[in-house]
């Protein structure tokens, strides 16, 4: 009885928190440099006023504030929408949840060396100078935290190192391979041929085609960056959390892939 006692009374309240910790750590990372987190900063000045007025029996500001408070749960949900999804879609598919992801990267690990488990960030660039050149409309999706197992296994499986001349071989446009997206996981082409969530956003300008819009979507449903090269233009967007980052030129588009991907 001792031994539970002790249990109970140190070493559960101690994994309390850490679960605390890391359950605040995903959701900040899932909301840290959104719209989102100023939103979040928005709900804690109003319950702290809440705390103050109700400290201070200044009844009718705390009656109001009170009644907020008292949906702030069905309002949290309806705000952070989005965010929650993700946070849903982080524990669904992570890596330790996910048996068959872990199955996958072990039969991988033996298939690959360590040097092709980081982008080859150089490599990468020049295939994109080249698609731009000839004006060749390209996507690619880049897997981060979360298991892109839910849009992967529609396309064709390739596993195969990026590579120029296996990126050219795929964006062909008589290629029986263009037509989608390109998973990468690290340094390897995963699956081509993908067919992406499109966004539903109706903020995005309405000049960006179908493949502007699959790469904001995948990226509103989970935390990977998607690349996108226009058909029409040659121009190389970067899209992150839902948002088109234009590369002006190849330096900020070699720090932002190896900021989100190498490091």
């Amino acid at each position: 009885m001792e031994i539970l006692d002790l249990i109970k009374s140190t070493i559960l309240p101690i994994i309390d928190v850490i679960l605390v910790a890391v359950l605040l750590y995903y959701a900040y990372k899932l909301v840290r440099g959104t719209a989102a987190i100023v939103v979040f900063r928005g709900f804690v000045i109003i319950y702290v006023v809440w705390w103050i007025t109700d400290l201070l029996n200044m009844n009718i500001l705390s009656s109001i504030l009170g009644g907020f408070i008292g949906v702030g749960v069905f309002a949290v949900i309806i705000v952070f929408q989005q965010e929650i999804r993700k946070f849903l879609l982080l524990l669904g598919s992570s890596r330790i949840t996910n048996n068959k992801s872990i199955w996958k990267r072990f039969s991988l690990f033996f298939k690959i060396s360590k040097e092709q488990t980081k982008l080859n960030v150089d490599e990468f660039m020049l295939a994109c100078n080249k698609l731009k050149k000839d004006k060749t409309g390209a996507i690619f999706v880049f897997e981060r935290n979360n298991n892109l197992d839910f849009v992967k296994d529609d396309g064709d499986s390739i596993n195969a190192e990026l590579s120029l001349p296996i990126i050219e071989s795929i964006f062909y446009k008589n290629s029986p391979l263009h037509d989608g997206a390109v998973i990468v996981v690290g340094n390897v082409i995963v699956a081509s041929r993908v067919t992406l969530p499109v966004s539903k956003n109706k903020k995005i300008n309405k000049s960006l085609g179908l493949r502007h819009k699959a790469g904001i979507g995948v990226t509103e449903e989970s935390d990977a960056v998607s690349v996108v090269i226009s058909e029409e233009t040659g121009k190389l967007s970067y899209i992150k959390d839902g948002k088109i980052i234009n590369c002006k030129n190849d330096e900020e588009l070699r720090n932002l892939l190896s900021t989100d991907l190498v490091e």
